[in-house]
């Protein structure tokens, strides 16, 4: 494993011939339903972070803030927040490339959930749909050891504990291990 920056948590294997591509995800959340907004994949009903690269020249907040917008159509929140960070090894398979990228998650609370349209990259098959975390986490747990999806329970165990800390009542979160 590629040394750590930082102390911040590492996850994935390190691949021969990684591009660094920082970028980062949104855990999206409407206190009206307790649910959370997230990408649903047509192939095989995976959710999906709305995440995306960010550009060098790019605020990261404004960077991830963008690729909300183009992916979900979502743009009103009332609150937006850093609240983890990780390094990432995955092989981007629709660019056909090995990565290694310093990650940023941001919390979002959702003011409004009616979206704009969407536009979406060619191999971005997904759409929107609000689950519970309960049901995030059953549909990560069963794919993780497949595809790697550590970093992602990471960050959506950070979004729910800091929901607690802000007040709201997020129930059936169990804490995964980071």
């Amino acid at each position: 494993m590629a040394q750590k920056i930082e102390n911040i948590p590492e996850f994935g294997t390190c691949r021969e011939n990684e591009e660094r591509r920082d970028g980062g995800c949104a855990v999206i959340y409407d206190p009206t339903t307790g649910l959370f907004g997230i990408g649903k994949r047509e192939l095989d009903g995976l959710y999906i972070l709305f995440a995306g690269g960010v550009e060098a020249d790019e605020d990261m907040t404004q960077g991830i803030l963008r690729e909300v917008r183009e992916e979900s159509g979502l743009y009103d929140f009332s609150h937006t927040e850093t609240i983890a960070e990780a390094l990432c090894h995955y092989r981007n398979k629709a660019k056909n490339v090995n990565r290694l990228a310093r990650a940023t998650c941001l919390l979002l609370i959702a003011r409004s959930t009616e979206p704009q349209p969407v536009q979406l990259e060619a191999h971005e098959n997904f759409t929107l749909a609000w689950v519970t975390a309960a049901e995030i986490y059953a549909n990560w747990q069963e794919r993780n050891e497949d595809i790697g999806l550590s970093h992602w329970m990471y960050f959506l165990d950070k979004a729910t504990s800091r929901l607690g800390d802000l007040g709201y009542e997020v129930s059936s979160a169990p804490t995964t291990a980071a």
